[in-house]
This record gives structure tokens, sequence and C-alpha cells, in this order.
């Protein structure tokens, strides 16, 4: 699913008038869209007392018709039209609207009636994504409102939360409260990146009339199963474990052995057929305990150990040394597989060639570590800060944290829309590393997929594991334990029979 800035959004709008759908229709449908909304979630739509609080934008605008709607069609016990500007501030189509909202007998107000406080849902509807800066004057009253005065009310948001900037993931000023939203043609980036995005509760898409062809170019994207849907599809009924793929984790040390006992499990679970674990030789019996079926060997001749592999993973619980970095480096040079790198194999000034898959796994502080930023620097941007190192170093780049962010060397960003707080416990990233090498190696063809595949499919297992057993008490081992039921579930969304 396509992600856009404002910017975006309004050429979307200009180029869809263009062809001949009107302005007044696309508004038209938005608000549609939200009643459809409403109908669904809070029917009867009859009993409910519903205040809708308008501004004197496009936003406002798609209030107007809501209310129209809701006035001659579905008849809610008391509807609350607030307009918070002056008629005479209205242009264009949120005039135009305006006026039908009048010539149907609908009473406008310009302040919040008393009795519209017992509202039991309420429709902001006060600032849309046009907003730049913090809201103030009638507007940031109406926020307020909204945020204070309606204690019965669920609030759903048409397109975004007044005072919410779109094309950010923090607010600078005040922002109303929100139950939903129901935003167009696309999400925004503030409905897709924390903290603002937790801001939301339930968000839909409403298509409005714009044709997708509009906005397929854009490279900004949310992670869907349906992007790596062929890579759940049931294995050939001729497969065998050469079929699948041998990964080569080369992690662990003495006192770091469970890191790369993780990644080799990860890896099997993921579905690779083949996992040889490469560490130092004391740490080796430890590692084999972890797992019978963890292959193992030494370290100390890597060139033999990756001729016949088919992905290569270097870095959890490595160790950092000059010799280890020095080995990263040799790797990347040497080697033409496929090649994950977290953790302590996070070294130095990391780049590619063209034409090899090289996909790094930073958590914010080794992001920082990478480009010289702080971590609060990485933190505010981890869009642009990922996008730019990935196309910089011709490298896949997994921004990890909430909201992972999956950066291409090619501009095109994926963010990934699952995960939980339970994922913050030691070992999480060793088990995505295995993950995404265990995927790369079934399905080397198709790179990018895997890695979303990885990622996606770990987020959601967290999910799932944290309903069940709590998010503090979860910890890095039941990633594995509960990916099946992820895999499932990816299967159905993606419709995968």
């Amino acid at each position: 699913m396509k992600v856009l800035t404002a910017a975006e959004m309004r050429e979307v709008d200009r180029r869809t008038i263009e062809m001949g759908v009107v302005g007044l229709v696309l508004m038209e449908n938005a608000g549609h869209r939200v009643v459809e909304f409403l109908a669904e979630r809070f029917a009867p739509l009859s009993s409910q007392r519903i205040a809708v609080i308008c501004g004197k934008g496009n936003n406002g605008g798609d209030g107007m018709v809501i209310a129209r709607q809701l006035f001659t069609r579905c008849r809610p016990q008391t509807l609350d039209v607030v307009l918070v500007a002056e008629p005479e501030e209205l242009k264009g189509d949120a005039a135009a609207n305006y006026r039908m909202l009048m010539a149907c007998g609908c009473t406008v107000a310009r302040e919040i009636p008393a009795s519209a406080r017992n509202a039991t849902l309420v429709v902001d509807a006060v600032l849309g994504t046009g907003l730049t800066g913090p809201a103030t004057g009638r507007a940031l009253d109406a926020i307020r409102e909204i945020n204070t005065g309606f204690p019965l009310a669920k609030v759903v948001a048409v397109d975004i939360p007044s005072g919410m900037p779109s094309d950010s993931g923090d607010s600078e000023g005040e922002v109303a409260r929100a139950d939903a939203a129901v935003t167009f043609t696309a999400p925004k980036i503030a409905h897709a990146m924390p903290p603002n995005c937790d801001r939301i509760g339930e968000l839909l898409v409403g298509a409005i009339g714009s044709p997708p062809s509009l906005y397929d170019h854009i490279q900004l994207s949310v992670i869907e199963p349906e992007m790596f849907a062929p890579l759940l599809a049931p294995r050939p009924r001729w497969g065998h474990k050469g079929t699948f793929g041998h990964v080569l984790v080369v992690a662990g040390s003495p006192g770091k052995t469970g890191a790369a006992a993780m990644s080799g499990l990860g890896a099997l679970r993921a579905g690779a057929g083949l996992v040889t674990v490469a560490s130092h030789e004391k740490a080796i019996p430890q590692i084999s305990a972890h797992a019978p079926e963890l292959m193992t060997a030494r370290i100390t001749d890597l060139d033999l150990l990756a001729k016949d592999k088919t992905v290569i993973a270097m870095g959890p619980g490595l160790g950092r040394d000059l010799e280890v970095e020095a080995l990263v480096r040799r790797a990347l040079e040497k080697f033409e597989q496929p090649m994950v790198l977290d953790a302590d194999a996070l070294v130095g000034d990391l780049a590619s060639s063209p034409g090899r898959v090289r996909v790094l796994t930073p958590h914010p502080g080794e992001m920082a570590r990478l480009t010289g930023k702080s971590t609060a620097e990485v933190q505010k941007d981890r869009i642009g800060t990922a996008r730019e190192f990935s196309m910089s170093r011709k490298v896949t780049l997994v921004l990890k944290g909430q909201r992972t962010i999956i950066a291409f060397p090619d501009g095109r960003a994926w963010i990934n829309p699952t995960g939980t707080p339970a994922l913050g416990t030691g070992g999480s990233g060793d088990v995505l590393t295995g993950l995404i090498s265990g995927l790369l190696a079934q399905f080397p063809k198709q790179p990018d997929e895997a890695v979303a595949a990885a990622v996606y499919l770990q987020g959601l297992a967290g999910e799932i594991g944290a309903r069940e057993i709590g998010e503090k008490c979860f910890i890095a081992s039941d990633i594995l334990k509960y990916l099946p039921q992820a895999l499932e579930e990816c299967a159905r969304l993606a419709h995968v029979q």
C-alpha cells in the first residue's frame, strides 16, 4: 500500500480533476466513505448523538458532506453541526457543500452548544493534510474541545486527526484525539510512522475516484502480506532439503553462543533446508546443544565453508575486534552469495557492489554509529536516514525499531506495520537475522520480498505471542514458537491457498 506526502496527495487530486472527476465529486465520495464507516462501526446511527465539527478548508467541506448525508439519510438521534469559522471564509467546494447543507434544512452552529456535550460520536473535520505548523486560533480551540469536551464520545477523524502534520511522525502542537480515522486514496506518513500512528485507533483507507496509476510510482509503501504472497505458497511435493537452500551463519563466541543458535534456528524455522553455524572452536559444543538440527563448523576456513552455501549471515555474538572487522570486509568483497549483516558485523564504512544482495539490519544505536549521527537524529527521520544510507551504499537496509523501515538502493522504502514492545528483548535481532537468511535461501531471486516477509512475520509473531502470554513475559525464542501462527495468518490475509 503506497504512502503519500501531502504534496503528493494534492498532485493526485489535481490530476484526477484534470482527468474529468470534478472536485465536488471527490469531496462527495470522501464524505460517503466516512458515513459508510460510521454506519458499519456504530450501527444503528439512528440511536447515536452525533457532533460534526468543521473547519474552513477542504477538510471542513468533507465534514459538510458527512453532515448532509447523516441529516438526509441516517437521521441520528441528535445531530449538531458546528462550523469553527465564518461562512464567508469558506471557498470553492467547501463553500458549495455548506450551501447544500443549509439548503437541506440542517442548522449549522458557530459554537459548540451545551446539548452537544452528551454526544456519543464526534466527527473531527477541522483540519486536514494541508496544515503547516501547529494549529492556532479557533481551530486550536476546537481541538481542545474535542479532547476534553465530549467525555462520552468516540472520535472519528476525517483524513487525519486535526493538528497532526501529514508528513511527520511527530507533532509540534496539540492534536485532536481519535479512536479511528478515515483517510482517502492512500495513507499519509503520519498514519504510518510513530508516534503519530499510535494516536490513531483504527485506520480505514477509502477510494474516492483517483486511479492507482496516478500514484503507482510513489516509492514509499506499507508492507502488506500480498506483497510477498508467492513466498507463502505450499512447497512443491518433490522438494527436499537441498531444494530450500543452505544458510551459513557466522556467529557466536564464548559467552555469546545463544545469539548464534537463535540465528541458526531462525533460519531453520523460516524454512531453510540446511543451516551450518560457523563459530569459535570453544563455542561450538554449546551451540550444538541448543538444537541437533544445526550443523556446526570452526570459523577458521571461511572460504571453504562458504563454497556451497546459498546465503551467508554474519554478526550475532561474533565479538567486536579487528579480526572480526577484517573477516567481514573480506567476506563482503569475496563472496557472491546474498549476505545478511547484523550486530558485530556492522563495521565501519560498509558498502556493496552492484548486483550483489547485501542486507544490513541495524537498530537505531547501530545506525547512529554507521552514519555518524546521534540516535535521536536517526529516530527523528527514520525513513530519510534509511533511504539515504541504502542508496549511497547500495545495500538493503533494515532499520529496526517501532515501524521497522526497509530501504532499497533504488530509493524505495517500505514501512513494516507489525510489531510490539514485546520484541524489545535480547535476541530478537538474532532471530530476525535467521529469518531473513532462511527466506533468502529459499527465494534468492526475490530478495526484497524475502526481507519484507521476515520483518513482517517476526512482528506478527510478536503480536500473537504478546496476546497469549503478555508483553513482559515474551522472550526472543517465543518468536519461533508463534511463527507458525503468523505464517498461517499471513497466508489467510494474502489469500494463499
